[in-house]
């Protein structure tokens, strides 16, 4: 058996092909995401790399930097803890998104923006990875979104609990405050002066897979 420990690889970018990268990068600029590099050098080599609001991982994408045909690139998951506010916020901003939905067959949600198996509003009791929504880029490379409120064990740093973003953050503490109302009126309705530690360990359990606290 190989003990050896291996390094951090930490996946950073993700390359997509698009035809016309000045028609890409207006597009990318368009939804509000950060433009980090756009190089471009003497031998037509040119690179322009964007990242999502909130994202630990980037798209790359410009000239003889990738031989895939443009818009192959498909489910690149965008994950979310409010499905249904990123869509409206991605309509806003200009992407084509189609509605909520939720999966009504195995992988349903990686067809085509009309395919077939998937029905329209979020997943029963909003379930974690249940509810998505999609949209394309100009060129037809494929973005899914996926709500995600609780993650499976093991799918997060043991000593690691951050929120990408403020929503993310908002979101956790109320569904924390929902959860916490219900523990005090499970316990005769009294005021919980260890509240603030309840939130902690239920926000933290929630972000790590782990049994939440009654």
């Amino acid at each position: 058996m190989n003990t050896t420990r291996v390094p951090a690889l930490k996946l950073e970018a993700v390359v997509i092909p698009v035809a016309d990268v000045d028609r890409s990068k207006k597009f990318y600029d368009g939804l509000g995401w950060r433009l980090d590099a756009d190089f471009e050098f003497d031998n037509g080599f040119r690179v322009v790399q964007f990242t999502p609001p909130g994202s630990p991982a980037s798209i790359q994408f410009g000239t003889n930097i990738t031989n895939a045909q443009p818009g192959t690139a498909e489910g690149l998951y965008l994950v979310v803890s409010d499905v249904q506010q990123a869509r409206d916020a991605l309509a806003a901003q200009g992407a084509e998104i189609s509605e909520v939905f939720h999966p009504g067959a195995p992988g349903s949600q990686f067809q085509p923006m009309s395919g077939d198996g998937r029905v329209a509003g979020a997943a029963d009791e909003r379930a974690s990875y249940g509810s998505f929504a999609t949209f394309t880029d100009p060129d037809g490379n494929a973005f899914l979104l996926q709500e995600v409120t609780i993650r499976f064990p093991g799918r997060v740093e043991a000593a690691e609990t951050s929120y990408a973003t403020t929503s993310d953050l908002v979101a956790a503490l109320e569904r924390a405050a929902l959860a916490h109302g219900a523990h005090e009126a499970r316990n005769g309705g009294e005021y919980d002066r260890a509240w603030p530690q309840w939130y902690a360990a239920y926000m933290v359990a929630e972000q790590h897979g782990e049994e939440l606290p009654e």
